[in-house]
């Protein structure tokens, strides 16, 4: 009884029940609620404050910001059927509070299209020395294809482009970076438009962004079924603790695909991106996976460039693997039934 009663009291306020109505189209940050409310950032967070204790919406800090987004209380799916009719979505308030909205997503769009004008030259750089970025999430995909990821999560999701492309086979996303400038790209580009009834939307509502280091996993013990480190692992001075830290959140058969450079000289990389490492072999690779509990199940060598890249593959299992003709394991062999549970 007192939690339906925090609930009405919660929605006892006209700015209230806007701001759920924004919430429930796409995660927003204090200070951009307070463009569209067009009131101050303490007057809303008061408002918030009031939605978070009843289980309305939640708050997450990512850097200096707070975002909001739905909350967890059960009722919400309730009030999400009343929010969405007619009467509500039709008055004049929600009209004008949904054109602000749109520009708050032109906002986002514009600072995304800034950053990426910015950064071309130098990623242009680094993707003229290896294989086209496509045949390598093209291989990404037919290692993964129709396997069920369960709780994914990507470390270094940058753009959130392992979002786009592993998702949909996904029935939960946790996208972590520790830049909340890139994180900002990401819910640009993913959670955008939560409110829609499309595909991208149904992406944006099981997505959560996290801010958090590859060293210390924002995460609690074995919550994880499949992991992907893309182009991210040469970032760490230690990538074996990197690969501590992923077992400890994997659970029991959770799957980790690292996407990396073979072992190069391309000292450039190093002096100017802040690579910490020039690569990988496959043996350091099998050493740090075996010191981390994961059974190293297959790996593949991309050529065509200065850089090769290689695609890894790991189970944290003591399952016996699975083996093609080739002699290679691959996830895509899965029967239907053996699918889940070899992840």
């Amino acid at each position: 009884m007192d939690a339906i009663l925090a609930i009405f009291r919660a929605l006892a306020d006209p700015t209230r029940i806007r701001i759920m109505l924004l919430l429930l189209k796409m995660e927003l940050a204090v200070g951009e609620l307070a463009q569209i409310l067009e009131q101050s950032q303490p007057r809303i967070s008061r408002h918030i404050r009031i939605l978070d204790e009843a289980g309305l919406a939640e708050r997450r800090k990512e850097g200096s910001w707070v975002f909001l987004r739905p909350g967890q209380a059960a009722e919400l799916d309730i009030l999400r059927r009343l929010f969405r009719s007619d009467n509500v979505i039709s008055s004049q308030q929600a009209i004008d509070d949904e054109a602000k909205l749109a520009l708050v997503r032109k906002a986002r769009a514009e600072m995304a299209e800034q950053y990426f004008e910015a950064h071309a030259e130098e990623w242009d750089a680094i993707r003229s020395l290896h294989l086209p970025e496509d045949a390598v999430e093209q291989a990404m995909l037919a290692l993964l294809k129709d396997v069920n990821l369960g709780h994914f999560l990507d470390i270094g999701t940058g753009t959130g482009r392992m979002v786009e492309l592993f998702g949909p086979n996904s029935e939960k996303i946790t996208a972590l970076d520790k830049s909340p400038e890139m994180l900002r790209l990401a819910r640009a580009k993913i959670l955008g438009n939560e409110g829609d009834k499309t595909d991208q939307a149904a992406l944006a509502r099981k997505t959560e962004l996290k801010l958090g280091d590859f060293n210390h996993l924002p995460i609690d013990d074995s919550q994880i079924d499949s992991v992907i480190l893309h182009q991210v692992l040469h970032y760490a001075p230690y990538p074996e603790a990197v690969l501590a830290e992923v077992s400890r959140v994997l659970r029991n058969n959770g799957m980790v695909m690292i996407v990396d450079f073979a072992s190069h000289d391309r000292e450039e990389l190093r002096t100017a991106h802040a690579h910490a490492r020039l690569g990988f072999s496959d043996d350091s690779m099998k050493r740090w996976f075996a010191a981390s509990q994961i059974d190293m199940v297959q790996s593949r060598t991309l050529d065509g460039g200065e850089l090769t890249v290689k695609i890894w593959v790991g189970r944290k299992s003591s399952l016996p693997r699975i083996h093609t003709d080739s002699g290679k394991a691959s996830f895509a062999d899965l029967s239907n039934k053996s699918k889940r549970a070899a992840l």
